[in-house]
């Protein structure tokens, strides 16, 4: 079923005090909800879904082509052009970290149904053949009342020597993972008791058919305030949008997207999540493509802060631009 405003965060919350197992997608702005029972999910072809513990669909047989994909970026002066506004911002001290993202035109011999299928990625959704994503990004967990979030901030090219101590030692990358590691450490206190942060600047390997990159996650967890438990509607509510793919403070870098951003981000930096009746996986949908007519585009980004510069973020962006599939 699709629902918006404030019914499908109610729904969501009588679904899991009553302990009955569902999916839900939620769109960047918290206006569309897209939630399904199981039942609605089974031999469903145009909604599929892939969870750590779920997924509606059978493994497909291998893929008989060699997988291409061409990047269109727009100019750099048009980048440039809302990088601009983000960075007065920032300097005016409206903002201290802001999520900055594009869309890019892309050609590839893939349909969606082929990168959902054949995308190794930990949260995967392809929606009615009008997007699909593949996201390396856990929002939040929940289990047995524990709640974890894994904020991933800061990517390198993992061809760059020391990689890996290169993006830890980056004063840049630093800057803006410190920055969202406080954000949802103060997200998640609105919500949770005791809330901590367990494992700092965690890098893992992301491997595409095109480059390899590395990213920088952490992991912060804290127990469900008792007003909060079995309601995952209301934590959702109030934890949206994710920080990790915003900024801070909130409001004010809302604004500052809205300002700076040439599009619409849709389903794109919203969250998907499945609820199995006791415990709750979701992720942050980045690394998503969506259909518009016949043109398909690739939506991407990074947090800028005010040591940001723009032709390495624009290069970021770019970079950002893959599917994997190997």
């Amino acid at each position: 079923m699709i629902l918006t405003n404030r019914k499908e965060f109610s729904e969501m919350d009588r679904l899991s005090e009553k302990k009955e197992p569902f999916v839900f997608i939620i769109d960047f702005f918290k206006q569309n909800i897209l939630l399904f029972s199981l039942a609605e999910l089974q031999n469903n072809r145009d909604v599929l879904v892939h969870f750590e513990h779920y997924r509606n669909y059978l493994p497909q047989a291998r893929l008989r082509k060699k997988p291409f994909l061409y990047r269109f970026p727009e100019e750099f002066d048009a980048y440039r052009k809302g990088f601009d506004l983000v960075k007065e911002n920032l300097y005016q001290g409206n903002s201290y970290l802001i999520n900055y993202t594009r869309k890019t035109k892309i050609k590839t011999n893939l349909t969606l149904q082929d990168i959902f299928y054949h995308s190794r990625a930990q949260y995967k959704i392809c929606y009615q053949n009008e997007w699909v994503c593949f996201s390396p990004e856990t929002f939040i967990k929940i289990e047995n009342q524990r709640i974890s979030t894994f904020p991933m901030k800061g990517t390198i090219d993992a061809a760059i020597p020391d990689a890996e101590k290169v993006l830890k030692k980056s004063t840049k990358e630093k800057a803006e993972h410190y920055t969202v590691v406080d954000l949802l450490r103060n997200d998640l206190s609105m919500v949770a008791d005791n809330v901590r942060l367990v494992d700092f600047q965690k890098i893992s390997y992301i491997k595409t058919h095109k480059k390899n990159l590395y990213a920088m996650s952490s992991e912060i967890e804290g127990i469900v305030k008792l007003k909060y438990q079995n309601k995952i509607g209301s934590i959702m509510q109030t934890l949206l949008p994710a920080g990790s793919i915003l900024g801070a403070p909130k409001d004010k870098t809302l604004d500052v997207i809205l300002q700076s951003e040439s599009y619409a981000r849709k389903f794109y930096t919203g969250v998907c999540g499945y609820f199995d009746g006791e415990n709750l996986d979701s992720g942050v949908m980045i690394r998503f493509i969506e259909k518009e007519g016949d043109q398909l585009y690739f939506k991407s980004g990074g947090g800028i802060t005010h040591l940001s510069q723009p032709i390495d973020e624009y290069e970021e962006m770019i970079n950002k631009i893959y599917v994997p599939i190997y």
